[in-house]
């Protein structure tokens, strides 16, 4: 494994060395010559579109038809709460002082 990672470090930095020279060429360069003017083209004019005939719609029906209402079940009897007794506590008095 150390010689795989010694490799691909030898080869980052060897990358690295041919980039840096590269670059320093080409800074060397002349600089390129300037762009003559040119005239911009005329472009035709678009054609005209045509009107087409507009499509006419059916009319809708005014009032729908109802649906058939299917008979409800009949609801379910729910079942009563018993009542809960009150309980008193006998012989205890809060003093409020």
């Amino acid at each position: 494994m150390a010689r795989f990672n010694c490799f691909i470090l030898a080869l980052f930095i060897a990358l690295s060395f041919s980039d840096g020279e590269a670059a320093h060429q080409l800074l060397q360069l002349p600089p390129l010559p300037s762009l003559p003017n040119l005239p911009k083209p005329t472009l035709p004019p678009l054609p005209s579109i045509p009107t087409l005939p507009q499509p006419t719609l059916p009319t809708l029906p005014a009032t729908q038809p109802s649906l058939p209402k299917p008979p409800l079940p009949p609801l379910p009897i729910l079942p009563t709460m018993p009542a809960i007794p009150k309980v008193t506590l006998l012989g205890f008095r809060i003093k409020n002082d």
